[in-house]
């Protein structure tokens, strides 16, 4: 597809989704000035902008609040619809904690022990690891629990998986084959295998969020670098990898831009809304 507006529209595109961590984000969970701005003149032309992250809400609330975000978001891989402005979630939906759990049984046997966290739903939902499973060092908030049987006392919106020595796209290829008809396995970034609802995905939340706007897909512009975007994209009417995407986004992708370190989403708005 090309960048050109699509027809009958005054704007390139009218809404402009983004993920987080490893697009909009810097390394330090930074927006640079230069993006900043680039999505303020898109906006002040008449664009909305939606952030579409695989973060749950508690992870993804004082990124928001550090952008003065007042709009809609997108958490929790497409579970969550959250108004920033309010505060409050508009939608939210659930993993079935009884196939998750048929879900992991399947998986065991055909790999062998996994290493387990489990996000909660909820505005100040917790992420719950189990022992072995390694977090990522940063300022995201987690709770260790000793007791596995902790992870599944109250509604979650995904389980995170981990294996001793499987890669990240085999343990998720290995899931899908065993349990793909109970739950979505999603690669959602380094270490980051998430098991969702199945039939979930940074789409559903997106089209649901996009409704609510009065805007289309083939109005809609989409950034991301992860497998978990691989939906928004073709959703969407345009979809943007940045230059250190993964593979598999990268070859769905519309078009390629700079990494999220030298503002590759600046570098698309500024020409397409300057």
């Amino acid at each position: 597809m090309s960048a050109s507006a699509p027809a009958g529209s005054p704007l390139p595109y009218k809404l402009i989704a983004t993920d987080l961590d490893g697009t909009l984000l810097r390394h330090d969970e930074s927006v640079s000035a230069r993006t900043r701005q680039a999505l303020a003149a898109a906006t002040a032309a008449g664009a909305a902008h939606i952030v579409v992250t695989g973060r749950a809400v508690p992870w993804t609330r004082h990124i928001l609040e550090s952008l003065d975000y007042q709009g809609l978001a997108v958490c929790g891989q497409g579970a969550q619809v959250y108004h920033a402005g309010e505060r409050r979630l508009l939608t939210s939906v659930t993993l079935d904690r009884q196939l998750a759990g048929l879900a992991l049984s399947k998986i065991e046997a055909e790999v062998g022990p996994l290493h387990l966290a489990a996000s909660r739903d909820g505005l100040a939902g917790e992420v719950l690891v189990s022992p072995g499973y390694q977090v990522q060092e940063g300022p995201l908030p987690n709770v260790l629990i000793d007791d596995p049987g902790e992870l599944w006392a109250a509604p979650l919106n995904k389980v995170y998986i981990q294996h001793p020595t499987l890669d990240d796209d085999a343990l998720a290829r290995a899931a899908r084959q065993v349990a793909g008809d109970l739950v979505g396995v999603m690669v959602a970034g380094p270490g980051i295998v998430e098991l969702l609802p199945l039939g979930l995905t940074k789409a559903t939340g997106l089209s649901l969020a996009a409704r609510r706007l009065g805007i289309t897909a083939k109005e809609t512009l989409a950034f991301g670098d992860m497998p978990n975007d691989i939906p928004m994209f073709a959703w969407a009417a345009h979809g943007v990898a940045m230059a250190d995407a993964h593979d598999e986004l990268k070859a769905v992708a519309d078009e390629i831009t700079a990494s999220n370190e030298d503002d590759g989403v600046a570098l698309v708005l500024e020409r397409l809304y300057s």
